[in-house]
């Protein structure tokens, strides 16, 4: 029989946190979450999304072994101001017993109907700065901080539940030292005085942050079309200064401003932590945050991360100076393997702007969608 209990105590929830470890320990494609990053997103005093979202964490055990877990997540900027009455879910994970997936699946839809919600969707989390998708392609190449990680057979647990794809996401990659940088090297000069519009470069954290906040404005603005997206507040903001920028190099952000010095677009890369954070077992203490400071300077393969273009410059070739920008940096740092985070596959104007790289997508992964 299977049990299913609400997390409340400390230590559940760093049981929760630690849950995957049990069924990817030295998997070679796993990646582990950073612990106590983990710990801080379900800290209600610390993450500012539980001003406008809940949580509720949950394990399941049989014969009195936690093989398990599911945060099922309702944000209510999402319910109430949009209109969308979702329940999201996600950190869903469990061993290959469709008993234990069945549990948890209908916890989840047990809290939907206390809350009169219509449907629930996931593996999500609480907004677009989350991690997304169950993968169903790619599951022979290695996971980033960025991404969850899952067997195959997690695909037949949804299916056999009732869910059904909802959105679908594609993972892309290409080898930096083969780009060709005539297209955007010819471009940059001419959108630059067409549109006057100059590209920023940073040289220490100092002098981001005072962009940042425009940035994640901007965010808001040039993202609000996609059809799940939830906004920023200003408390998620100073947040996710903190849990985000310290991770990437100065140079590995990159800024448009047009004549009035108004930001118009940017991009943010980080160097990959994949093959570190596995080192360390997601642990940062007492040695880990250390080779994480060392894989920051020396790592070789970039990830872009985010890159927003204001509604009024899309479509007008802002992209060159971004990856003028980077293809400098890259080779200055000697970069090898650029990857690119989960994007919308119908998000059509973001995927063409990567033509020129000969890219390939190596992965795939979806959210599930079931009705109430």
């Amino acid at each position: 029989m299977i049990e299913v209990k609400k997390v409340i105590s400390k230590k559940d929830k760093l049981t929760f946190i630690k849950f995957p470890f049990k069924i990817y320990d030295n998997h070679p494609y796993w990646v582990p979450p950073i612990i106590s990053q983990e710990l801080e997103t379900f800290n209600e005093d610390v993450n500012p999304v539980f001003h406008d979202a809940e949580a509720q964490l949950f394990l399941a055990y049989k014969d009195g072994e936690v093989v398990g877990r599911v945060a099922a997540i309702i944000n209510w900027l999402e319910v109430n101001n949009q209109g969308v009455k979702k329940m999201r879910f996600g950190w869903m994970d469990f061993i290959d017993d469709k008993a234990v997936s069945k549990a948890l699946f209908d916890k989840v839809f047990e809290i939907a109907k206390e809350n009169n919600l219509e449907f629930a969707e996931g593996p999500v989390g609480f907004s677009n700065m989350d991690k997304v998708g169950v993968l169903f392609e790619g599951f022979d190449s290695r996971a980033s901080m960025m991404t969850w990680y899952n067997e195959p057979y997690y695909l037949d647990h949804y299916e056999s539940y009732g869910f059904t794809t909802e959105k679908t996401y594609q993972e892309s990659k290409f080898y930096f030292p083969s780009t060709n940088p005539e297209s955007f090297l010819k471009a940059k000069d001419l959108i630059s005085k067409r549109y006057k519009v100059k590209s920023l470069r940073f040289n220490s954290t100092k002098d981001i942050m005072p962009h940042v906040d425009d940035m994640f404005d901007l965010f808001n603005e040039s993202y609000a079309r996609l059809s799940s997206f939830v906004e920023i507040t200003d408390l998620q903001k100073e947040y996710f200064k903190k849990k985000f920028i310290k991770f990437v190099n100065p140079e590995f952000i990159n800024f448009i401003v047009n004549e009035q010095n108004e930001l118009i677009a940017f991009a943010v890369v980080m160097p990959s932590f994949s093959q570190t954070i596995q080192d360390i077992k997601g642990r940062l203490f007492p040695f880990g945050f250390l080779k994480i400071l060392r894989a920051r300077k020396k790592s070789k393969d970039a990830i872009f991360y985010l890159i927003g273009i204001h509604p009024k410059y899309q479509n007008k070739g802002i992209h060159a100076l971004i990856f003028n920008h980077y293809y400098h940096i890259f080779r200055e740092k000697g970069i090898e393997w650029c990857y690119r985070t989960p994007e919308l596959e119908d998000n059509l104007s973001s995927i063409q702007i990567w033509k020129h790289f000969n890219s390939k997508v190596y992965k795939r992964r979806k959210t599930y969608k079931k009705m109430l």
